[in-house]
Protein backbone atom coordinates (compact mmCIF):
# COMPACT_ATOMS: atom_id res chain seq x y z
CA UNK A 1 0.00 0.00 0.00
CA UNK A 2 1.25 3.42 -0.78
CA UNK A 3 2.50 5.73 2.40
CA UNK A 4 -0.66 7.05 2.11
CA UNK A 5 -3.40 5.65 0.78
CA UNK A 6 -6.74 8.18 0.77
CA UNK A 7 -10.21 6.01 0.61
CA UNK A 8 -13.88 7.02 0.62
CA UNK A 9 -16.82 5.41 1.80
CA UNK A 10 -19.90 6.56 0.66
CA UNK A 11 -22.82 5.24 2.72
CA UNK A 12 -21.98 5.51 6.82
CA UNK A 13 -25.34 3.27 7.55
CA UNK A 14 -24.20 0.24 10.02
CA UNK A 15 -22.26 -1.31 7.04
CA UNK A 16 -20.84 1.79 5.95
CA UNK A 17 -19.65 3.14 8.83
CA UNK A 18 -18.15 -0.31 9.81
CA UNK A 19 -16.42 -0.39 6.72
CA UNK A 20 -14.61 3.58 7.26
CA UNK A 21 -13.61 2.40 10.89
CA UNK A 22 -11.71 -0.61 9.24
CA UNK A 23 -10.10 1.99 6.79
CA UNK A 24 -9.12 3.74 8.99
CA UNK A 25 -7.96 1.09 11.55
CA UNK A 26 -5.65 -0.05 8.55
CA UNK A 27 -4.18 3.78 8.24
CA UNK A 28 -5.88 4.58 5.36
CA UNK A 29 -7.03 8.55 5.19
CA UNK A 30 -10.65 8.12 5.26
CA UNK A 31 -13.12 10.47 4.62
CA UNK A 32 -16.94 9.64 5.02
CA UNK A 33 -20.29 11.24 3.21
CA UNK A 34 -23.97 10.27 4.03
CA UNK A 35 -27.24 11.88 3.70
CA UNK A 36 -27.11 11.76 7.23
CA UNK A 37 -24.86 14.55 9.14
CA UNK A 38 -23.95 13.75 12.29
CA UNK A 39 -22.75 9.87 10.79
CA UNK A 40 -20.04 12.61 8.84
CA UNK A 41 -19.53 14.25 11.92
CA UNK A 42 -19.28 11.17 14.26
CA UNK A 43 -16.53 9.38 11.38
CA UNK A 44 -14.52 12.99 12.32
CA UNK A 45 -14.83 12.29 15.70
CA UNK A 46 -13.16 9.14 15.37
CA UNK A 47 -10.19 10.16 12.70
CA UNK A 48 -12.34 10.73 9.83
CA UNK A 49 -10.71 13.33 7.10
CA UNK A 50 -11.85 16.69 6.59
CA UNK A 51 -13.06 17.99 2.57
CA UNK A 52 -16.30 17.95 0.45
CA UNK A 53 -16.47 15.28 -1.90
CA UNK A 54 -16.15 17.39 -4.79
CA UNK A 55 -13.13 19.02 -3.33
CA UNK A 56 -11.36 15.94 -2.14
CA UNK A 57 -12.63 12.97 -5.02
CA UNK A 58 -9.42 13.69 -7.64
CA UNK A 59 -6.73 12.99 -4.88
CA UNK A 60 -9.08 9.40 -3.58
CA UNK A 61 -7.71 6.02 -4.33
CA UNK A 62 -10.26 4.00 -3.45
CA UNK A 63 -13.58 5.27 -3.10
CA UNK A 64 -16.54 2.68 -1.21
CA UNK A 65 -19.72 2.94 -2.38
CA UNK A 66 -22.55 0.98 0.53
CA UNK A 67 -25.62 2.60 -0.49
CA UNK A 68 -29.52 0.53 -0.40
CA UNK A 69 -29.36 -0.18 -4.21
CA UNK A 70 -29.05 -0.17 -7.74
CA UNK A 71 -30.31 3.36 -8.56
CA UNK A 72 -28.52 5.07 -5.32
CA UNK A 73 -25.19 3.60 -6.62
CA UNK A 74 -25.91 5.11 -9.89
CA UNK A 75 -26.34 8.30 -8.58
CA UNK A 76 -23.88 8.10 -6.98
CA UNK A 77 -21.35 7.34 -10.14
CA UNK A 78 -22.81 9.11 -12.21
CA UNK A 79 -25.74 11.61 -11.48
CA UNK A 80 -25.56 15.40 -11.36
CA UNK A 81 -22.29 15.48 -8.81
CA UNK A 82 -21.08 11.80 -10.34
CA UNK A 83 -18.32 10.74 -8.41
CA UNK A 84 -16.59 8.99 -11.27
CA UNK A 85 -15.86 11.67 -13.47
CA UNK A 86 -14.10 13.98 -10.62
CA UNK A 87 -11.77 10.99 -10.05
CA UNK A 88 -8.03 10.53 -11.31
CA UNK A 89 -7.64 7.95 -13.86
CA UNK A 90 -6.41 4.38 -12.16
CA UNK A 91 -8.89 5.05 -9.15
CA UNK A 92 -10.84 1.78 -7.60
CA UNK A 93 -14.66 1.71 -7.05
CA UNK A 94 -15.70 -0.62 -4.63
CA UNK A 95 -19.39 -0.88 -5.16
CA UNK A 96 -21.26 -2.76 -2.49
CA UNK A 97 -24.76 -3.15 -2.75
CA UNK A 98 -26.85 -6.02 -3.66
CA UNK A 99 -27.59 -5.39 -7.39
CA UNK A 100 -28.27 -7.21 -10.34
CA UNK A 101 -25.40 -8.54 -12.41
CA UNK A 102 -26.43 -6.85 -15.32
CA UNK A 103 -26.35 -3.64 -13.82
CA UNK A 104 -22.58 -4.42 -12.07
CA UNK A 105 -21.67 -5.36 -15.87
CA UNK A 106 -22.95 -1.87 -17.04
CA UNK A 107 -21.35 0.13 -13.79
CA UNK A 108 -18.11 -1.69 -15.12
CA UNK A 109 -18.38 -0.64 -18.41
CA UNK A 110 -19.21 3.16 -17.54
CA UNK A 111 -16.11 3.27 -15.03
CA UNK A 112 -13.83 1.90 -17.58
CA UNK A 113 -14.83 4.06 -20.50
CA UNK A 114 -13.50 7.12 -18.42
CA UNK A 115 -10.62 5.22 -16.48
CA UNK A 116 -11.54 4.11 -13.47
CA UNK A 117 -11.32 0.61 -11.61
CA UNK A 118 -14.89 -0.93 -11.16
CA UNK A 119 -15.09 -3.58 -8.20
CA UNK A 120 -18.24 -5.46 -8.48
CA UNK A 121 -17.99 -6.04 -4.53
CA UNK A 122 -21.49 -7.07 -2.53
CA UNK A 123 -20.57 -7.85 1.13
CA UNK A 124 -21.63 -10.41 3.98
CA UNK A 125 -21.67 -10.56 7.89
CA UNK A 126 -23.25 -7.86 9.26
CA UNK A 127 -22.29 -4.29 10.83
CA UNK A 128 -20.11 -6.25 13.63
CA UNK A 129 -17.83 -7.81 11.04
CA UNK A 130 -17.71 -4.61 9.07
CA UNK A 131 -16.65 -2.52 12.18
CA UNK A 132 -13.85 -5.54 12.90
CA UNK A 133 -12.74 -5.59 9.26
CA UNK A 134 -13.99 -9.00 8.96
CA UNK A 135 -16.40 -9.20 6.27
CA UNK A 136 -16.86 -11.75 3.50
CA UNK A 137 -16.82 -10.11 0.00
CA UNK A 138 -18.04 -11.71 -3.27
CA UNK A 139 -15.92 -9.89 -5.41
CA UNK A 140 -15.48 -9.61 -9.12
CA UNK A 141 -13.33 -7.47 -11.12
CA UNK A 142 -10.07 -7.18 -13.75
CA UNK A 143 -6.63 -8.57 -11.92
CA UNK A 144 -5.78 -4.51 -11.98
CA UNK A 145 -8.89 -3.84 -9.76
CA UNK A 146 -8.13 -6.25 -7.60
CA UNK A 147 -4.77 -4.91 -7.54
CA UNK A 148 -5.89 -1.26 -7.02
CA UNK A 149 -8.65 -2.02 -4.62
CA UNK A 150 -6.62 -4.25 -2.30
CA UNK A 151 -5.62 -2.17 0.81
CA UNK A 152 -9.10 -1.49 0.95
CA UNK A 153 -10.13 -5.53 0.80
CA UNK A 154 -7.42 -6.42 3.27
CA UNK A 155 -8.63 -3.47 5.55
CA UNK A 156 -12.27 -4.98 5.77
CA UNK A 157 -12.28 -8.57 4.86
CA UNK A 158 -11.91 -11.66 6.51
CA UNK A 159 -12.36 -13.87 3.35
CA UNK A 160 -12.48 -12.15 0.02
CA UNK A 161 -13.73 -14.63 -2.50
CA UNK A 162 -12.35 -13.38 -6.51
CA UNK A 163 -15.42 -14.86 -8.55
CA UNK A 164 -13.74 -13.61 -12.19
CA UNK A 165 -12.41 -10.87 -13.86
CA UNK A 166 -15.28 -9.21 -15.08
CA UNK A 167 -18.26 -7.61 -13.00
CA UNK A 168 -21.49 -9.33 -12.59
CA UNK A 169 -20.30 -12.61 -10.96
CA UNK A 170 -19.97 -11.41 -7.50
CA UNK A 171 -23.76 -9.90 -7.57
CA UNK A 172 -25.03 -13.04 -9.24
CA UNK A 173 -23.21 -14.85 -5.99
CA UNK A 174 -24.40 -12.23 -4.10
CA UNK A 175 -28.31 -12.54 -5.38
CA UNK A 176 -27.54 -16.55 -4.19
CA UNK A 177 -26.87 -15.76 -1.01
CA UNK A 178 -29.91 -13.25 0.11
CA UNK A 179 -31.93 -15.88 -1.13
CA UNK A 180 -30.87 -18.24 1.07
CA UNK A 181 -30.01 -15.37 3.58
CA UNK A 182 -33.81 -14.04 3.40
CA UNK A 183 -35.51 -17.31 3.21
CA UNK A 184 -33.64 -18.30 6.36
CA UNK A 185 -34.89 -15.49 8.57
CA UNK A 186 -38.70 -16.00 7.56
CA UNK A 187 -38.26 -19.70 7.52
CA UNK A 188 -37.21 -19.26 11.53
CA UNK A 189 -40.00 -16.46 12.18
CA UNK A 190 -42.50 -19.87 11.34
CA UNK A 191 -40.79 -22.21 13.41
CA UNK A 192 -40.37 -19.90 16.11
CA UNK A 193 -44.05 -18.97 16.28
CA UNK A 194 -45.35 -22.29 14.94
CA UNK A 195 -43.49 -23.60 18.35
CA UNK A 196 -45.72 -20.77 20.52
CA UNK A 197 -48.58 -22.03 19.42
CA UNK A 198 -47.57 -25.70 21.01
CA UNK A 199 -46.05 -23.97 23.89
CA UNK A 200 -42.78 -24.03 22.66
CA UNK A 201 -41.69 -20.61 24.67
CA UNK A 202 -39.00 -18.48 22.37
CA UNK A 203 -36.06 -19.09 24.66
CA UNK A 204 -36.34 -22.18 24.83
CA UNK A 205 -36.41 -22.65 20.91
CA UNK A 206 -33.54 -20.85 20.54
CA UNK A 207 -31.80 -22.78 23.60
CA UNK A 208 -32.39 -25.97 21.57
CA UNK A 209 -33.00 -25.46 18.02
CA UNK A 210 -29.52 -23.45 18.00
CA UNK A 211 -27.73 -26.88 19.03
CA UNK A 212 -29.47 -29.17 16.23
CA UNK A 213 -29.55 -29.46 12.26
CA UNK A 214 -32.53 -27.36 12.02
CA UNK A 215 -30.59 -24.26 13.05
CA UNK A 216 -28.76 -21.72 10.66
CA UNK A 217 -26.71 -18.46 11.11
CA UNK A 218 -29.82 -16.39 10.46
CA UNK A 219 -31.13 -18.20 13.00
CA UNK A 220 -29.03 -17.90 15.91
CA UNK A 221 -28.50 -14.21 14.81
CA UNK A 222 -32.09 -12.99 14.43
CA UNK A 223 -34.09 -15.31 16.89
CA UNK A 224 -32.44 -13.55 19.86
CA UNK A 225 -34.13 -9.84 18.67
CA UNK A 226 -37.49 -11.48 18.57
CA UNK A 227 -36.55 -12.94 22.61
CA UNK A 228 -35.73 -10.09 23.90
CA UNK A 229 -38.51 -8.04 22.13
CA UNK A 230 -35.62 -5.44 20.37
CA UNK A 231 -36.47 -4.96 16.88
CA UNK A 232 -33.81 -1.96 16.33
CA UNK A 233 -32.82 -2.20 12.74
CA UNK A 234 -29.38 -4.01 12.84
CA UNK A 235 -31.18 -5.30 8.83
CA UNK A 236 -34.21 -3.58 8.03
CA UNK A 237 -37.37 -5.53 7.04
CA UNK A 238 -37.46 -3.12 3.90
CA UNK A 239 -33.82 -4.28 2.75
CA UNK A 240 -35.34 -7.87 1.47
CA UNK A 241 -38.22 -7.01 -1.15
CA UNK A 242 -35.34 -5.40 -3.21
CA UNK A 243 -33.14 -8.12 -2.02
CA UNK A 244 -35.77 -10.86 -2.78
CA UNK A 245 -37.04 -9.24 -5.70
CA UNK A 246 -33.53 -8.64 -7.49
CA UNK A 247 -33.15 -12.97 -6.89
CA UNK A 248 -37.14 -13.47 -8.71
CA UNK A 249 -35.99 -11.01 -11.54
CA UNK A 250 -32.78 -13.17 -11.98
CA UNK A 251 -34.87 -16.43 -11.85
CA UNK A 252 -37.61 -14.97 -14.30
CA UNK A 253 -34.48 -13.98 -17.07
CA UNK A 254 -33.21 -17.27 -16.82
CA UNK A 255 -37.02 -18.96 -16.96
CA UNK A 256 -36.51 -20.26 -13.30
CA UNK A 257 -38.89 -21.15 -10.73
CA UNK A 258 -38.34 -19.94 -7.26
CA UNK A 259 -41.65 -20.58 -5.63
CA UNK A 260 -39.96 -20.89 -1.82
CA UNK A 261 -38.08 -17.21 -2.67
CA UNK A 262 -41.80 -16.10 -3.27
CA UNK A 263 -43.18 -16.80 -0.41
CA UNK A 264 -40.90 -15.31 1.40
CA UNK A 265 -40.97 -12.29 -0.11
CA UNK A 266 -44.53 -12.84 0.89
CA UNK A 267 -43.71 -12.27 3.89
CA UNK A 268 -41.53 -9.41 4.33
CA UNK A 269 -44.41 -7.28 1.93
CA UNK A 270 -46.93 -8.41 4.66
CA UNK A 271 -44.44 -6.69 7.48
CA UNK A 272 -43.81 -3.59 5.17
CA UNK A 273 -47.53 -3.81 5.03
CA UNK A 274 -48.18 -3.39 8.51
CA UNK A 275 -45.57 -0.77 9.17
CA UNK A 276 -43.18 -2.62 9.94
CA UNK A 277 -40.30 -1.71 7.53
CA UNK A 278 -37.67 0.12 9.06
CA UNK A 279 -37.82 -2.44 12.13
CA UNK A 280 -34.95 -5.70 12.37
CA UNK A 281 -36.09 -8.18 9.89
CA UNK A 282 -36.73 -10.48 12.43
CA UNK A 283 -39.97 -8.39 13.17
CA UNK A 284 -41.37 -10.66 9.79
CA UNK A 285 -42.19 -12.86 13.12
CA UNK A 286 -45.35 -10.48 13.77
CA UNK A 287 -46.74 -11.40 10.71
CA UNK A 288 -46.92 -14.98 12.03
CA UNK A 289 -48.03 -13.74 15.59
CA UNK A 290 -50.61 -10.99 14.32
CA UNK A 291 -52.23 -13.95 12.15
CA UNK A 292 -52.74 -16.56 14.81
CA UNK A 293 -53.20 -13.59 17.75
CA UNK A 294 -49.91 -14.82 19.12
CA UNK A 295 -47.73 -12.49 21.85
CA UNK A 296 -44.75 -11.96 21.02
CA UNK A 297 -41.68 -10.83 24.28
CA UNK A 298 -41.88 -7.54 24.91
CA UNK A 299 -45.57 -7.20 23.28
CA UNK A 300 -48.25 -5.47 25.61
Amino acid sequence: MPDTFRTAVIGLGSMGYGIAQSCLRAGHVTHGFDVVPSQIERLKSEGGAKGDLADIAGTLDAAVIVVLNAAQTEEVLFGEEGLVRMMRNGAVVLACATVPPDFARSMEARCSALGIHYLDAPISGGSAKAASGQLSIMASGTPDTFAAARPVLDATAETVFELGDTAGSGSAMKAVNQLLAGVHIATMAEALTLGMTQGVSPEKFVEVISQCAGTSWMLENRAPHIVAGDYTPLSQVNIWPKDLGIVLDIAKSASFSAPITAAALQQYLAAAGMGLGREDDAAVAKVYARNVGLTLPGEA
